[in-house]
């Protein structure tokens, strides 16, 4: 399946718009790319003006919240590469994604907060090029109260 058509079935399956614009919460860029390499900066569960799932995992937010807390970014961060690039089809490889999960000291599922990611990488782009490596760590605190913010390392030919 065409990597575009599947974004946009996710897309409808979650229920969210990601063609606006992607806002940013200070100064910098979403997107570098250098040399093949894009580095996509942390993205939250941000649609719109709208942070869709805030609080402490672990507490006021449950581990299938948080999963879908992760789909949205990584949602996000496709979203900004299909705005930029004007297709999903240049990606050749997911090198890296890091989650940060805020967390209560008493969850350690991050890794599986991690998998709603995964698992939105393995549907657009297939196993053989959504394939990465990750890390998920617990954090205190992320911008606007999210409860997810993740970031990426994705091979690219432009």
């Amino acid at each position: 399946m065409d990597r575009d058509v599947a974004f946009l079935n996710i897309q409808t399956r979650l229920g969210y718009d990601f063609s606006g614009d992607i806002k940013i919460g200070g100064k910098y860029t979403s997107l570098i790319e250098h040399a093949g390499l894009v580095f996509i900066s942390g993205q939250i569960p941000r649609v719109g003006d709208r942070v869709q799932v805030c609080g402490k995992v672990g507490l006021e937010v449950d581990l299938s919240q948080a999963k879908i807390a992760a789909s949205i970014s990584t949602m996000r961060a496709l979203a900004i590469l299909k705005q930029h690039y004007g297709t999903l089809n240049i990606i050749e490889k997911v090198l890296q994604m890091n989650v940060f999960v805020h967390s209560t000291s008493e969850f350690t599922q991050q890794s599986e907060v991690s998998d709603g990611a995964s698992e939105i990488l393995y549907e657009v782009l297939g196993l053989a090029i959504g394939q990465h490596t990750r890390t998920s760590v617990s954090v205190c605190q992320l911008p606007k109260n999210a409860s997810v913010e993740i970031n990426f390392v994705i091979a690219v030919n432009t």
